[in-house]
C-alpha cells in the first residue's frame, strides 16, 4: 500500500522546515490568506531541497480570517483573485529551478466547492485555463473533483488527519467543537483506516466510504510535527510506504 503525505505550508507557521523533511507533498500559501514573500519562497526552497512536489494553495483574498469565511465572490473576480495568486507563486517557484505540480484550494473556497457544483464548475475551468496539466487536491467525494475530472484534468481525492467527518462525509465545520483531532493516537486511527480500509468514522458513529490519495496535516496547528511524525511510524508498522502521488 501507498499514500500520499500533504500539508499546508508557507503561511508562517512554526513547522515547516521539519514537516518538509516528512511529507512527500507541499501546498504552499499564495499569500492571499496568509504568510509573505519570504515564508512562501523559504517553504518552495525547503520543499525542492527534500525533493517534496510543490503545489499552489490558493484562497478567498480573506487574510483576516485565514481564508475560512465563506465568501459569495462574482465569479470574474474570483477568477481574477485566483490567477493572480497562481501566476505569482508559480513565478516564484521556477526562479528557484523547481517544478510546480498541483493545486489545491485552501479553506472556505476549498470546503465550498467540495458541495456547490455551480462554485465547483466555475474553479475547475478557472483550474483548466491556468493550466490543464496540474493536478488538484479535493475533498474525496466532492462535487470540485467530479467537475475536474469531467475536464480531463487529474483529481486527486483528500483526507484529512486532524479533522472530524460529517455523515455527508464533509468536514465538520470547524466551528463545531468536534472538529478538529487533538489525540495524536486518534488521528493515526482515522488515517489507517481510510489507507487500509477506504472508510471514515463519522461524528454520527457511522462508517463511510472515504477512498483517498492523499492525506492532509495542516501545517498551522500546534499538532502538527507531532502528528506527522506519529503517522509517519504507524504507517510504516502497517506496510504503508509514502510516495507521492501528485
Amino acid at each position: 500500500m501507498q499514500i500520499d503525505l500533504n500539508a499546508d505550508l508557507g503561511e508562517g507557521a512554526a513547522h515547516d522546515r521539519e514537516l518538509l523533511a516528512i511529507v512527500s507533498s507541499a501546498n504552499i500559501s499564495c499569500g492571499a490568506h496568509a504568510g509573505d514573500a519570504d515564508t512562501i519562497a523559504n517553504a518552495i526552497r525547503l520543499a525542492r531541497a527534500h525533493g517534496v512536489r510543490i503545489g499552489a494553495h490558493p484562497s478567498f483574498p480573506d487574510r483576516e480570517n485565514f481564508g475560512r469565511k465563506a465568501m459569495q465572490l462574482p465569479i470574474p473576480s474570483l477568477r481574477n483573485h485566483l490567477l493572480y495568486q497562481l501566476h505569482a507563486l508559480r513565478g516564484m517557484v521556477h526562479a528557484q529551478g523547481a517544478r510546480f505540480t498541483h493545486i489545491k484550494p485552501h479553506g472556505a473556497l476549498y470546503n465550498q466547492a467540495a458541495t456547490d457544483s455551480k462554485l465547483a464548475e466555475e474553479l475547475a475551468l478557472i483550474l483548466q485555463e491556468f493550466d490543464p496539466q496540474l493536478a488538484v487536491v479535493g475533498l474525496a467525494g466532492s462535487q470540485l473533483l467530479r467537475c475536474v475530472r469531467q475536464l480531463g484534468m487529474s483529481a486527486i481525492a483528500e483526507g484529512f488527519a486532524d479533522r472530524r467527518y460529517a455523515a455527508d462525509g464533509t468536514l465538520l465545520p470547524r466551528s463545531d467543537a468536534l472538529a478538529l483531532i487533538h489525540d495524536p493516537q486518534q488521528a493515526v486511527a482515522q488515517c489507517l483506516e481510510m489507507i487500509c480500509e477506504g472508510k471514515v468514522m463519522t461524528v454520527a458513529g457511522q462508517r463511510i466510504d472515504m477512498r483517498v490519495d492523499t492525506v492532509c496535516l495542516h501545517g498551522d496547528t500546534p499538532e502538527a510535527l507531532v502528528f506527522a511524525q506519529s503517522l509517519v511510524s504507524a504507517l510504516s508498522e502497517a506496510g504503508v510506504t509514502i510516495t507521492r502521488a501528485l
